[in-house]
């Protein structure tokens, strides 16, 4: 990957020399920075704030209630009261923090990420890492310049049982595996239209905006709903579905592709959303002169089940993946099933799952990249797939990718959308 870098300020890039993690002994607990914590951020709380050897020593969110909720929450569990932030750039400047974990909205991963890692904090990061391509690049550069343990929250990465089935593919379980498939079939209902309003007392609006442009506030463009908007989300296939991209790109053993191409739609509901609701992406991978193919799916209303996801369950979600080979099937969801020979006999499964905090833990202890699950890199790459089929799927066109240059071949208009336009001072610059 090209390694280009970045620069918050003079001040950030000197805290980075001595990272109070670089201090930590056996016996220390790691002090974690909890930011973004309304919705998946609180189990992040739970997650940290469980482990003996992590202590939540800080929380930050741009909404005073959300924050004061979850500081009683913390305070109860711990008796400790945790030490509070609007403001992400105050708590950056706390050098007793070692880690922070970030669940905010996808439009502040990256920065938040490379902020961070400026100022001497590993970074435990929700999926997907990056809002588009360009930020991909640059949070991998930003850990590698700063010396930094970057995690991205595929939890699935973490799993025994996963980690099983990827052995599995290798040793030629169900033989040579040729194609394989992410299901993203998750019931949403119309988020309907709200009004511009102004933002509610104690909502540090401009900061939840952050690079992201300026418009006026409407309660679909916060909390959660979010996601259906390009400026901030990525549609679900960026949602849920990264989680099962990741998962496929994994299993089928692929770096980047060759060609993408994305349809779909947004369907049955007249609404605020801009990201599809139903949406089709292919993904053709040449490596090493043998191609394979991936099929990723995403549906927010009626839909089947599929090779037994779930299946016996009283919701409609269909969510997994499905690999196919010369020998059999492998079906992935909390586990995996292998199905053989033309009589689908039932072989080897497993299920169960890991603790992904933990892993970030360990790792560090260990100062060792290596040592994470969900490496900044992988999950970057992963990341990218996403992005390339919104972008698909924006232009309805297919798009040829080139890995070296990380363009889009003889595409101009599909590689000015690999960035966007960032609104100062909450900008990922392209060079130090």
């Amino acid at each position: 990957m090209n390694r280009r870098y970045f620069l918050m300020s003079s001040t950030a890039a000197a805290g980075a020399t001595l990272p109070a993690s670089a201090l930590l002994g056996a016996n220390d607990r790691i002090r974690v920075a909890c930011v973004g914590i309304r919705g998946r951020g609180g189990a992040h709380i739970s997650g940290f704030a469980e482990r003996p050897d992590a202590e939540v020593a800080a929380l930050c969110d741009v909404d005073e209630a959300v924050l004061e909720k979850r500081a009683r929450e913390v305070e109860a569990r711990t008796k400790k009261r945790p030490a509070t932030y609007t403001d992400y750039r105050k708590l950056l400047e706390d050098k007793s923090i070692d880690a922070v974990s970030l669940a905010t909205p996808n439009h502040w991963h990256a920065l938040g990420t490379i902020w961070a890692c400026q100022a001497g904090k590993d970074v435990y990061v929700e999926k997907p890492c990056t809002h588009n391509v360009f930020e991909t690049r640059q949070i991998v550069a930003a850990a590698r310049k700063y010396n930094r343990i970057v995690q991205q929250g595929s939890q699935s990465r973490s799993s025994p049982a996963l980690q099983e089935a990827v052995q599995k593919l290798k040793d030629g379980l169900i033989g040579d595996v040729y194609m394989g498939r992410g299901l993203c079939f998750k019931w949403r209902d119309t988020i309907q239209r709200t009004p511009v309003e102004p933002a509610p007392a104690g909502v540090h609006y401009d900061l939840w905006l952050g690079p992201a442009p300026k418009r006026e506030f409407t309660r679909n463009r916060f909390h959660y709903n979010w996601h259906w908007f390009w400026d901030y989300g990525n549609g679900d296939i960026g949602n849920q579905g990264i989680h099962q991209m990741d998962i496929c790109r994994w299993l089928l053993d692929v770096t980047y592709p060759t060609k993408v191409s994305s349809m779909g739609g947004h369907f049955m509901f007249d609404d605020d959303q801009e990201t599809p609701n139903t949406q089709v992406a292919t993904f053709e991978f040449d490596g090493l002169g043998k191609k394979k193919f991936l099929v990723f799916e995403v549906r927010h209303w009626m839909s089947n089940h599929e090779a037994g996801l779930g299946e016996g369950k009283k919701d409609p979600n269909t969510i997994g993946n499905i690999f196919y080979g010369s020998k059999g099937y492998m079906v992935v969801g909390g586990g995996y099933k292998t199905f053989l020979g033309r009589e689908q006999e039932p072989g080897p499964a497993r299920s169960g799952g890991g603790n992904h905090f933990e892993n970030f833990l360990n790792a560090m202890r260990s100062r060792k990249p290596s040592d994470l699950n969900a490496e900044i890199e992988e999950g970057a790459m992963s990341t990218v797939l996403v992005h390339l089929a919104n972008i698909s799927y924006r232009l309805g066109r297919t798009l040829k990718f080139d890995a070296k240059t990380q363009t889009c071949i003889g595409d101009s208009e599909a590689n000015r959308m690999l960035t966007r336009k960032y609104r100062e001072p909450f900008v990922v610059r392209e060079k130090v």
